[in-house]
């Protein structure tokens, strides 16, 4: 949405998955994910490149800077149409990288599908100098202590 700020974005775009899955397969009961992730890169939002022009022209833009993934995690229950729903924030210090080390990154990683270009469980490590957040998994796109804490107040524990 113009104007909307990027961790806005992140949230309204996951409760929408989760809304839409829920929906699609006509679901009565269960509980529905819904996750989403905006690049920040000085109040402005790099999205999924989805060409190699686009990536090139994102991760030059990033380089040397700090980035914030804003990684929105929905939970939504079929049953009782009760959302709960957070943005788990991770501040990213990307490295000064090259123009070969981007090419080398894209002729080698698949990253067309990723916030910002930047892949980190793959070779997209190489690009990052030190990544901040309360959850690590967020930054992969899930944040997984996020949804344990919301699938517990469900009444689904994971360890059980």
């Amino acid at each position: 949405m113009p104007g909307e700020r990027c961790e806005h974005t992140a949230l309204r775009i996951a409760i929408a998955k989760a809304q839409a899955a829920a929906k699609k397969l006509h679901l009565q009961s269960g509980l529905v994910i819904g996750s989403d992730q905006v690049a920040d890169l000085n109040g402005q939002p790099l999205g999924k490149p989805g060409t190699r022009q686009n990536a090139v022209h994102q991760l030059t833009q990033m380089r040397g800077q700090t980035v914030l993934f804003h990684t929105g995690v929905a939970l939504l229950n079929a049953k009782t149409h009760h959302i709960q729903s957070m943005v788990v924030l991770t501040t990213v210090q990307m490295r000064n990288y090259s123009d070969a080390a981007i090419t080398y990154y894209l002729e080698h990683e698949n990253a067309l599908d990723c916030a910002g270009s930047a892949k980190s469980e793959g070779l997209g490590a190489a690009l990052i100098m030190s990544m901040r957040s309360d959850d690590p998994t967020a930054l992969i796109g899930l944040p997984l202590l996020a949804l344990i804490s919301m699938l517990s107040h469900e009444g689904f524990e994971v360890l059980r």
